[in-house]
């Protein structure tokens, strides 16, 4: 059982799962029903029907990793900066992390936590927009902790405890993920964008590297990542121009 966590929202409202599906869908039917507090969250010790990006599964062994979802209600926010949302839960991961691991942490855009080449975390957003501001968030993420063995068919998965040699305890990261989330986001609030975009880009896999890509038509050619648009896009530099992709619009040659 999760004990009380020292923040003054995120994870104040604690709901508590041996077994679910998705928290991701939990979050979704309780705001739909209800007004849930923000910094709301959902965790499971075994989620077994995760979800990641599209229609990706996110694997993770009972009692052995985080799977959790939290609700924000970032209005402040103009939908058309909503990656900024994404860039700050993506810095809040790596921050929990990184009080664990000391070297090969990197932000694998739009939002995936690497160590080195291997996949540590997942996130999954699901924004809901009315007009031209963001309502509500419902941010799902799938942590790997203590799992050492990993049967599906995901290319690069890796775990905390695979990449320090020790079995990590649950509750602290989770309460460490908690803090910094709750920092990251009134950061946000508080319109320090530029710090976190700077924050962002300098932690970026693969930035300002010579790599391989394949486009959609499965062409493959070399490039450098430059940044980011302010709507999330990827800027890639390539021998003639500089190109921007939407998500899925490109995959990285590993």
């Amino acid at each position: 059982m999760i004990k009380s966590i020292n923040t003054l929202f995120v994870g104040k409202v604690l709901h508590e799962f041996e077994a679910l599906a998705s928290t991701n869908q939990f979050a979704t039917k309780l705001l739909k029903e209800s007004s849930p507090a923000e910094g709301t969250v959902i965790i499971t010790h075994d989620q077994y029907a995760g979800k990641g990006q599209a229609t990706n599964k996110w694997e993770s062994a009972p009692h052995k990793n985080l799977t959790f979802t939290t609700i924000l209600y970032p209005k402040f926010l103009p939908a058309r900066k909503q990656f900024l949302l994404n860039q700050v839960i993506s810095l809040s991961v790596f921050d929990t992390l990184r009080k664990y691991i000391d070297e090969g942490l990197s932000i694998k855009w739009p939002n995936d936590i690497y160590v080195f080449d291997k996949k540590i975390t997942g996130i999954l957003i699901q924004n809901s927009l009315q007009g031209s501001t963001l309502q509500s968030a419902i941010i799902g993420i799938g942590l790997n902790v203590n799992q050492k063995q990993f049967i599906s068919d995901a290319p690069n998965p890796t775990s905390m405890a695979l990449e320090t040699g020790k079995t990590l305890d649950l509750e602290m990261v989770f309460t460490t993920f908690c803090q910094q989330l709750e920092q990251h986001y009134l950061q946000l609030k508080a319109n320090q964008i530029q710090q976190i975009q700077e924050r962002y880009l300098n932690h970026l896999f693969r930035f300002n590297e010579s790599a391989f890509y394949r486009r959609l038509d499965g062409t493959i050619f070399k490039g450098q990542i430059k940044g980011v648009t302010e709507i999330g896009k990827l800027i890639i530099k390539t021998e003639h121009e500089e190109e921007t992709f939407a998500f899925k619009e490109v995959k990285y040659v590993l």
